[in-house]
């Protein structure tokens, strides 16, 4: 059963900014769900999930694009798996909050099996090619060590059937963690981590001293 907030009044999330995964989309569980529960809150306006293009310099421009909308200190990204290693980079570089589920790590390597045409998973499965140029672009984004790691909150899945866990940790040092007990790279019961995830993006982590 899905647990909603007992007043959802008095929750102030600000912006959110999710950021889906590899062959993902706004169509995903997680992304339909976070926009509902913004719904509830009354805060629909304030949740923006674009579908990202394949090419990650093209992805980032998007998504610092939208990101700009807010002031750092009421904007938080969320990004799952792929988005989670461009919303770890974003956050560094516009000094927000980010929330990371089952993010990748050092991507250009998960990657680098993917070259050449790939399915969208939702909608009607759109071709599209992921490019070898791509994984150099992804190097490029990759963030060797966060800075300001109380702006972060990961959530791990132990059950994660493609990323280890124990990597994701050890990337994400100083910062929040929830370690989901078995669950799955989707994170299936992403309804059971949904209000802590808020909880985090109405807190006023960071200090916002800049980034």
């Amino acid at each position: 059963m899905q647990k909603f907030w007992p007043d959802c009044s008095g929750v102030d999330p600000g912006m959110i900014l999710y950021l889906h995964g590899f062959r993902s989309s706004p169509q995903s569980f997680k992304a339909r769900l976070l926009a509902q529960r913004m719904s509830a809150l009354g805060r629909a306006a304030d949740y923006a999930c674009p579908q990202l293009p394949p090419e990650p310099r093209s992805a980032i421009s998007l998504a610092r694009d939208l990101a700009r909308q807010a002031p750092p200190s009421q904007l938080t990204l969320v990004g799952s798996s792929l988005g989670g290693y461009y919303a770890t980079f974003l956050a560094e570089e516009l000094g927000c909050r980010a929330v990371l589920l089952n993010p990748a790590l050092r991507a250009y390597e998960k990657l680098a099996n993917h070259v050449g045409p790939q399915t969208a998973y939702h909608g009607e499965g759109e071709a599209f090619e992921f490019k070898a140029e791509f994984l150099e672009q992804l190097r490029q984004l990759d963030v060797g060590r966060i800075t300001r790691p109380e702006r972060y909150f990961l959530v791990a899945a132990t059950g994660d059937e493609l990323l280890d866990w124990r990597e994701m940790v050890a990337g994400y040092p100083g910062a929040r963690h929830r370690i989901v007990q078995g669950s799955d790279h989707g994170l299936t019961d992403f309804v059971d981590q949904i209000d802590e995830v808020l909880e985090f993006a109405a807190s006023d982590a960071g200090a916002w001293s800049g980034p």
